[in-house]
């Protein structure tokens, strides 16, 4: 094997782990966006075991609130 086939081997896997790190954290980015870890009916039931009565104002805020955080 030519000293050239190895380079262009280790360059085809060096651009294809920098390609799929930056295409995976995109998706990554996109799911969370579009499927967030805690939804309001969670906010809600955390609320009332904590013996708070929840708004719909109060769980916009507390969404809001988490939503500004994670960016």
């Amino acid at each position: 094997m030519s000293f050239l086939a190895v380079v262009l081997i280790i360059l085809a896997l060096v651009i294809g782990f920098v390609g799929g790190f930056f295409a995976a954290r995109k998706y990554m980015e996109n799911y969370l966006k579009n499927n967030p870890p805690i939804s309001e009916e969670m906010v809600r039931s955390m609320m009332i075991s904590m013996g708070q009565s929840p708004s719909q104002k109060r769980l916009k805020q507390v969404m809001a609130s988490m939503k500004n955080h994670t960016k």
